[in-house]
């Protein structure tokens, strides 16, 4: 079976993609799934989280001798160069058997504008028709050779031709958010722009040029498989469970609302959705989130410095002690049973 790729996006910034990405994929890890991360973000925070790469001199995942970044793997397709694309050398996470990074590489962005150009003008000049098919050839060559089951691209938060590639060319995708204005006006935004990609992959897909490149573009139709919400407080009233608090109540419900009346429908008719029915045999309900992950408040700090997510945190991990320590090994708890609904409902929705 061939891996499933799935695209964590959303053009609003401060929304968790690179925090969804490193916990779900390690969660998946956790079920005995192999699973590629790739840091498609210019950026660089993925792999600089889970990696630990540290601000050295040297970029360490940068070599003359071997490929081991997405920059790198892309530049003979962007370059135009007489050598057929070679896999990545995917960075194993120790910690987490199973799970493996594609590094990221800032000058990724440096291709941006050539990709652009590439969408529009492949069909005529034939030097640019190897280059819109290049990202997911790369990401798949690179993920058959650790046999990955997922691949999960983080994307950075902007409408380029970057992301509108990866986008298009990815099984599935997920929007994170956070419960605030913009996401609910990121979301109508989405609604306008998706469809408009889909359309434009569509055509592509019907040019002989780009059917015949050396790397062939891929026909996708990408699936929504859910939105997380996260980054709010939550607080305990009248004896009952812990739940937003009130003024982050009103933009779970804008958000909600949002997405039941307009990105939803519009999701609908570009056929982005799975059945009905798929939703329901996952315990799936598109029109609220696949799951909701509160603040994890001081647990973030520790999980960034030891390059594991918060729900790994044991008692050895945590420095504070008495009920301070006992109150946040009980949040990991929870953020574990959080995350691990998340990758059984993304297993699900994807056998």
């Amino acid at each position: 079976m061939t891996h499933i790729q799935i695209a964590f996006f959303n053009h609003k910034g401060g929304v968790s993609k690179t925090t969804s990405v490193f916990h779900i994929g390690w969660k998946l890890a956790n079920l005995g799934k192999k699973v590629v991360l790739v840091d498609c973000d210019p950026q660089c925070n993925l792999t600089g989280v889970i990696l630990n790469y540290s601000n050295n001199d040297e970029y360490p995942y940068e070599s003359k001798n071997e490929i081991l970044n997405i920059r790198d793997g892309l530049s003979p397709a962007f370059e135009a160069r007489p050598v057929p694309l070679s896999p990545v050398k995917l960075q194993a996470v120790t910690q987490c058997p199973g799970l493996y990074v594609l590094p990221g590489h800032v000058g990724l962005a440096e291709y941006e504008s050539q990709l652009s150009i590439a969408h529009e003008l492949s069909a005529s000049l034939s030097v640019l028709q190897n280059i819109p098919g290049s990202l997911r050839w790369l990401i798949d060559i690179s993920a058959k050779s650790i046999e990955a089951d997922y691949v999960l691209v983080d994307m950075s938060p902007s409408l380029g031709a970057l992301n509108q590639n990866l986008f298009t060319t990815s099984d599935a995708f997920i929007i994170p958010m956070a419960p605030d204005f913009f996401s609910a006006m990121a979301l109508r935004s989405l609604s306008r722009v998706l469809p408009k990609w889909m359309t434009w992959a569509e055509k592509a897909g019907t040019q002989t040029a780009l059917k015949e490149a050396a790397y062939p573009w891929p026909e996708k139709n990408p699936k929504y498989l859910g939105s997380i919400v996260q980054n709010y407080r939550i607080r305990s009233r009248d004896g009952k469970e812990a739940a937003p608090t009130r003024a982050y109540q009103k933009w779970f419900d804008s958000l909600l609302e949002t997405k039941k009346d307009v990105l939803i429908p519009a999701l609908n008719g570009a056929n982005l959705l799975l059945s009905d029915e798929k939703y329901t045999e996952s315990n799936s309900n598109i029109n609220t989130f696949l799951i909701e992950v509160p603040d994890f408040n001081s647990l973030i700090a520790i999980s960034q410095s030891l390059s594991k997510p918060v729900f790994e945190l044991n008692r050895e991990d945590i420095m504070n002690s008495g009920s301070v320590a006992q109150n946040q090994v009980k949040s990991a708890n929870k953020f574990n049973k959080i995350y691990d609904t998340a990758a059984t409902k993304i297993i699900s929705m994807t056998k």
